[in-house]
């Protein structure tokens, strides 16, 4: 009797496990399309050593072979970026529909590798830029094309934490070129381990298959079908998810947005609420702080190395990131936003602090205050790492209603990558203009209007439908 309960536990155990689907080939798929995400945090956190090496300073030899920056053309080298990235999230959204997921990441590749070379290569201001620009591109496409593909080949069961990968590989990457920028001497050299990613990343997306979703989209359901049973295993039954997947894309077609309805409440309403949490995510000076930081570090005066202080900067934004994929179902949206945006204003208003206690008292203020932009810094960005950096483009899923999110999310994503663009490409100017600490207390100030916006306009969206969302705008649809 004992054997045959143990046989019946046994096969139901084993029924069980049929009905779960794999993860083996979804943790490879999704590690895969984020190699990109590090390939272009690589690039992001390129331009804070790169910086360093190529700002000009009256001790630098302009005689030399190597050639230097000023402030205003370090602007446009951090700042051009971006302006890659808006033209690539562009492209991504003619891409994705029309070569795949798959495809635009391969293509992906192709802007990075150029811009990388003629970073290297690169003799004047104007082939630093073009090198940039094209890095941007490729920014930009994965910013779109790679969290499409890990949500679209995800099951429900591990969605929410292979979605967090792209933001969490993005501060890996930055890592990495921080690490690689404290011992290497040379910023050309640098740029040949940067692209080292992007060939790895490259390597893995050939073997990478198609998003189930996008082949159902063009009509392959046998392929779409393959790909399915792919990632979630031999034996697990696809039908019902199938079936969803085909319900889905139908209603999608049926109801499209058209520009008048963005002026209805129910969206509307939330469409403001994402643009500001936009525009707040980069008026921080998030981007300004590590395009910069180890300027940042060396005008300071720390007692420790500056390379030091920018890997444990980076050290605590990889932690920060990846503790964050607990704490936002654990403690809630709103109350995260609120307090990323309440640590963001302190911290950065006490970096301001150091500055201006600098200028009227350098030796006074590195010996007494030294410790302050190394515990500044680390506060700002784990209080940004844990809020500010990840939500609002979680929110931005869950405020709308799917035949919405995709005009939504490409006004968002443009929108965001212009603000960048602006802050970087400023963040030098302003410095002159009103000083480093005034510029510092201004993005302090723009956190502490944040903090008061979060708390008064931002819904909690945290265990709740989608109509219980809407409702909260008053203005459900029928």
């Amino acid at each position: 009797m004992a054997e045959m309960e143990k046989s019946v536990t046994q096969l139901v155990e084993e029924v069980e496990e049929w009905k779960k689907p794999s993860h083996a080939t979804q943790y490879f798929a999704a590690f895969s399309a984020s190699m990109s995400a590090m390939a272009v945090g690589a690039a992001i956190g390129y331009s804070s050593p790169a910086s360093a090496a190529l700002r000009y300073t009256n001790s630098s030899d302009e005689n030399s072979d190597a050639f230097y920056l000023t402030k205003g053309e370090l602007g446009w080298f951090s700042g051009s970026l971006s302006i890659g990235a808006l033209t690539g999230c562009m492209l991504a959204g003619l891409c994705i529909n029309n070569i795949g997921r798959k495809g635009t990441m391969l293509v992906s590749v192709v802007p990075l590798l150029i811009g990388w070379i003629l970073i290297g290569l690169a003799q004047n201001l104007a082939m630093l830029i073009c090198g940039r620009i094209l890095c941007g591109v490729c920014t930009g496409i994965s910013s779109l094309v790679v969290p499409t593909y890990t949500t679209e080949c995800a099951s429900k069961d591990i969605r929410g934490a292979l979605g967090t990968g792209f933001q969490l590989f993005i501060t890996v990457g930055i890592l990495y070129a921080y690490l690689f920028g404290s011992v290497m001497e040379s910023w050309r050299w640098l740029t040949a381990v940067c692209a080292v990613l992007g060939l790895v990343f490259l390597m893995l997306a050939v073997f990478l298959k198609e998003s189930p979703h996008y082949l159902l989209s063009k009509g392959k359901e046998a392929q779409a079908r393959q790909s399915m049973q792919y990632f979630r295993g031999k034996s697990y039954d696809i039908e019902l998810e199938m079936a969803e997947l085909k319900q889905s894309l139908e209603e999608s077609l049926q109801v499209k947005v058209k520009m008048s309805d963005l002026t209805k409440p129910y969206i509307l309403k939330p469409l403001i609420i994402t643009m500001l949490l936009m525009v707040f995510q980069q008026m921080a000076g998030v981007n300004a702080v590590i395009y910069n930081i180890v300027i940042i570090f060396q005008d300071s005066g720390n007692t420790l190395s500056d390379d030091m202080c920018t890997i444990v900067v980076g050290v605590v934004q990889v932690l920060a990131t990846a503790s964050s994929t607990i704490l936002i179902d654990r403690a809630g949206r709103k109350v995260l936003l609120s307090l990323s945006a309440c640590f963001m204003s302190i911290s950065i208003f006490c970096l301001g602090v150091f500055f201006y206690e600098k200028n009227k008292d350098e030796t006074w203020a590195e010996d007494t205050l030294g410790w302050l932009p190394l515990t500044s810094l680390i506060v700002f960005i784990t209080a940004f790492s844990i809020g500010y950096g990840p939500i609002p483009w979680i929110m931005m899923g869950e405020l709308f209603y799917p035949n919405v999110k995709e005009a939504v999310g490409s006004m968002a994503t443009t929108l965001n990558w212009t603000f960048v663009f602006i802050i970087t490409f400023t963040f030098e100017p302003l410095q002159d203009a009103i000083y480093t600490y005034g510029a510092y207390w201004f993005f302090g100030s723009i956190c502490a209007v944040n903090f008061i916006f979060c708390l008064l306009c931002v819904p909690e969206t945290k265990g709740k439908t989608l109509q219980e969302t809407t409702a909260h705008f008053g203005h459900p649809p029928s």
